[in-house]
């Protein structure tokens, strides 16, 4: 898997994440929903952890930063 995911992308999952994880288990989010977004969140973790979204493939999206080509003509 080649990664498709910038820093920023992976902090703003990582913090969405952690937002619905506290706010389920607080007892704020509750039922269906909060099982829902809990699940939501777990998917958000793991693909803020590997840099990869299999989402962002099929498009062709990537926000990871562009390499500087030094290639001199």
């Amino acid at each position: 898997m080649k990664k498709n995911m910038g820093n920023s992308d992976r902090i703003i999952r990582f913090i969405i994440a952690a937002i619905i994880a506290v706010l389920y288990f607080t007892g704020t989010i509750t039922g269906t929903l909060g099982i829902v977004l809990l699940v939501l969140s777990g998917v958000f973790l793991l693909t803020s952890l590997i840099s990869f979204c299999p989402l962002y493939a099929p498009f062709g999206l990537s926000t990871c930063a562009m390499k500087k080509n030094n290639a001199k003509n």
